[in-house]
């Protein structure tokens, strides 16, 4: 996926989820910028840290800017919580996991959830889930960065999904390079782990995949490990 119209600036501060204050590259003032991320984000989101935002295609809009991505550790990170469903419906389509013919509808109901991608194909019919990690300790991805009782109500519809007849696929889109492996927050919150692994043995198919961001553009790259215990013994 790519975006228009971005500019660099520094983060001053958040005084709500929904709310950055930068620094426009040239301006003296701050600026007010949308955060297209409701989770914690604390890592990433420290005074002076360079980032990169969107200036909004409506002038008249409340917000002029939405915060795409931060440099941590000399590397992106991509924060906007929208473009993991757009990188992953891109990564469908060039014949991943499914044919490229197949069929992808992104928000389609079944029971009690809204799911993000269904794809028919042939007489495969399956239910995905995307979730977006921005979170990165030690080179180890982790989900969530805050509780989740939403995501953890979506692990238990794919596991009914499968009791029904369906494939049920997680798939977790690390919106950055360089972490080793992906693992549950249990230390965050510890229902949401305990309800991955149980969906794991219900035969939900959990994956995980790292993505190269720029600036502009954010493209999922390789699958990476998925250490579903924890706590994890590092070598």
């Amino acid at each position: 996926m790519k975006y228009e119209r971005i500019e660099p600036a520094v983060f001053l501060e958040r005084p709500n989820r929904f709310v950055a204050h930068v620094l426009l590259e040239g301006q003296a003032e701050k600026t007010v910028c949308h955060v297209k991320n409701t989770g914690r984000c604390r890592e990433l989101l420290v005074p002076g840290t360079a980032v990169y935002v969107q200036r909004a295609a409506n002038p008249e809009r409340k917000t002029g800017y939405d915060l795409i991505c931060a440099v941590k550790n000399g590397n992106l990170v991509n924060m906007d919580s929208q473009a993991p469903n757009e990188a992953a419906a891109e990564w469908l389509a060039k014949g991943n996991l499914f044919s490229k013919g197949a069929k992808i509808r992104r928000e389609v109901r079944h029971g009690g959830s809204r799911f993000d991608l269904y794809i028919e194909d042939g007489e495969r019919k399956a239910f995905m889930e995307v979730k977006g990690v921005t979170l990165e300790e030690g080179g180890i991805a982790k989900f969530p960065d805050a509780p989740t009782e939403r995501g953890v109500k979506h692990v238990e519809e794919l596991a009914a999904c499968c009791g029904a007849g369906y494939e049920a696929y997680l798939l977790f889109v690390v919106q950055m390079k360089g972490v080793r492996f992906l693992t549950p927050n249990d230390d965050t919150h510890p229902a949401f782990g305990a309800a991955l692994r149980k969906a794991a043995a219900a035969g939900v198919r959990i994956l995980a995949a790292d993505c190269l961001v720029t600036a502009d553009t954010m493209e999922i790259a390789n699958e990476i490990p998925i250490l579903l215990t924890s706590p994890y013994i590092l070598e």
